[in-house]
């Protein structure tokens, strides 16, 4: 079957792969919509790593064709958002609900086999542990294939105890930066101030909800943020681009018994200089979040339809016979989150 498969670092093709009927236990998941994530960029620029040879892909939706002997959580011919992990289930952190954080986790599209291909096998663990979850009703499979990202940033927003009312300043403005308008105003939020120096992306945080937004100038932003918020500080900070500098300027907008969250991902090596007793007197906290939890992705299902502006948030759709185009065309900082669909969606 055609499959994009990760080489190595800076090199990815479109060719076929092994396409074999599902063991006891196993299912398959036929693609029909999957989405690139900026984790599958940085891997692709050799700052995290995947297994060479790997179908990347953790972001996806499709339908179950078929499934392995014993299988009783999902039926062929049903709708699925696939969480991508695979978690031992008996770890300290499995325990507590948090698969996310298991010991020995594997993930889709990293470890294993993910979406960005025509059909995925879905693993025995990953299957018998239930992520598979079923597609709300008025969800379709390109609004599905976000479901991933979506709930990492539902993840993002109650790590920072975000609560109704809560002013928001958002530094950065990528899919990811937009996803947090969209799910902050979804949820209730006050004011949110956005910072990005792309002016296509300033534009998108404008139509999906943002309050104000203003250039990368730390200045300018800080002003903004004093104005939205009578000159108490943001109730919430996310770093949501990984670049040097941003921790300094996120806490600087930070408000008393604030968080600030460090959203993305840091290239290697990468530091910051903080003052901590501003952060010990003003009761602020700093943290980072990474994926979501099962029951995170299984709310984020059930709130998709309800998401206004989720679509804006995705910019290209490529062909799978294309998808490494979905990889290339991010370089244009203009292009925001790119999709991949089955040939014959786009025929």
């Amino acid at each position: 079957m055609q499959a994009l498969i990760f080489e190595q670092a800076g090199q990815i093709r479109v060719g076929e792969v092994a396409d074999r009927a599902p063991g006891p236990g196993e299912a398959v998941l036929e693609m029909r919509a999957a989405s690139v994530c900026a984790s599958d960029l940085r891997v692709y620029r050799g700052e995290k790593y995947a297994a060479p040879g790997v179908v990347p892909g953790h972001e996806m939706a499709g339908v179950i064709v078929a499934v392995g002997e014993g299988v009783e959580t999902v039926q062929p011919g049903s709708s699925a958002a696939v969480y991508p992990i695979i978690s031992c289930g008996g770890c300290a952190f499995c325990r507590r609900g948090l698969r996310n954080r298991c010991s020995s986790r594997q993930t889709l599209g990293y470890d294993r086999n993910g979406g960005l291909a025509e059909r995925v096998l879905l693993p025995a663990a990953l299957v018998a542990q239930g992520h598979a979850v079923p597609l709300a009703r008025g969800a379709g499979f390109e609004r599905a294939a976000l479901t991933e990202p979506t709930a990492c940033v539902l993840n993002s927003l109650e790590s920072c105890r975000f609560r109704a009312g809560a002013s928001v300043a958002i530094l950065g403005a990528g899919p990811m930066g937009l996803l947090h308008i969209v799910l902050a105003r979804a949820l209730g939020a006050g004011a949110i101030v956005v910072a990005e120096p792309v002016e296509s992306r300033r534009a998108a945080a404008e139509a999906v909800g943002a309050d104000a937004v203003v250039d990368g100038d730390p200045d300018t932003l800080r002003g903004a943020v004093a104005e939205a918020t009578g000159g108490e500080g943001a109730d919430v900070v996310i770093v949501s681009v990984g670049l040097n500098g941003l921790t300094e300027t996120a806490l600087s907008v930070a408000g008393r018994q604030s968080s600030v969250n460090l959203f993305a991902g840091f290239p290697p090596e990468s530091s910051a200089t903080i003052d901590v007793n501003a952060l010990h007197y003003a009761e602020v906290s700093l943290t980072g979040t990474q994926n979501a939890t099962p029951d995170q992705f299984r709310r984020t299902a059930a709130l998709l339809p309800s998401l206004n502006g989720l679509e804006q948030i995705v910019s290209h759709r490529f062909a799978l016979s294309e998808a490494t185009q979905a990889y290339e065309s991010r370089r244009d900082p203009a292009v925001l989150k790119t999709l991949v669909l089955p040939d014959d969606q786009l025929g």
